[in-house]
């Protein structure tokens, strides 16, 4: 269930259980993940390095949960 997901979310755990989830990174600015960039660390870990402020990040989750509550599991 994507409601567990929170800056602390491990991005490789994301990616494993929501792949649709690169798209939505990618989209937002947060990892290019077709690209190259590494998966490794949280989503927040990625959202500080790209320098969002935390009022976004936490848009950012919850656009996240939304995006993959209508998204199937693999």
């Amino acid at each position: 269930m994507a409601a567990e997901i929170s800056r602390d979310t491990i991005i490789e755990d994301l990616v494993d259980a929501w792949p649709d989830a690169i798209t939505f990174l990618m989209e937002k600015g947060i990892r290019c993940l077709r690209c190259g960039e590494p998966i490794w660390g949280t989503l927040g870990s990625a959202m500080d390095e790209k320098d969002f402020p935390i009022e976004r990040q936490m848009t950012i989750v919850q656009e996240l949960r939304t995006y993959l509550d209508k998204t199937p599991t693999s």
